[in-house]
């Protein structure tokens, strides 16, 4: 069903099968998984893909319980799916004015926040492509 998110997720966020430190220095692996301190990363394709699946459905269950009274459109839960795999859910609930313009219905004011938002200035591509697809 979200075959098409799962593959932009990917495509935004690159593979790597060594770690590296993404733009605020976190180590980071595969598809943008954030390694934590006493975790055992297997250096395999198939393990980082596994990984990823458990990322997505993490950030998919995230977005249930905290939206779960919202009637969201699919380019709505998308958006914000893709935002709690990126920024985790305490960094989506940050953005208060757009989960409100969102609520309402309100794309272009909704598409302001997300330019005006430290996380543009941190990933601007993305959050660009994240803008367009939203907007489609």
């Amino acid at each position: 069903n979200f075959k098409k998110l799962k593959s932009r997720i990917k495509k935004n966020e690159g593979f790597s099968i060594t770690p590296y430190s993404d733009q605020l220095g976190y180590k980071t692996i595969g598809f943008g998984h954030l390694i934590k301190g006493n975790e055992k990363i297997f250096f395999t394709k198939k393990f980082l893909n596994n990984l990823f699946e458990n990322d997505f459905n993490n950030a998919l269950m995230q977005y249930s319980k905290i939206f779960k009274q919202k009637n969201h459109s699919m380019k709505e839960k998308e958006l914000l799916i893709e935002m709690i795999y990126q920024l985790g859910p305490r960094g989506v609930l940050g953005f208060k004015k757009l989960i409100y313009h969102i609520d309402k219905g309100d794309k272009y004011m909704a598409c302001l926040e997300m330019m005006q938002s430290l996380w543009y200035k941190q990933t601007p591509e993305r959050v660009k492509n994240l803008i367009k697809n939203y907007l489609k």
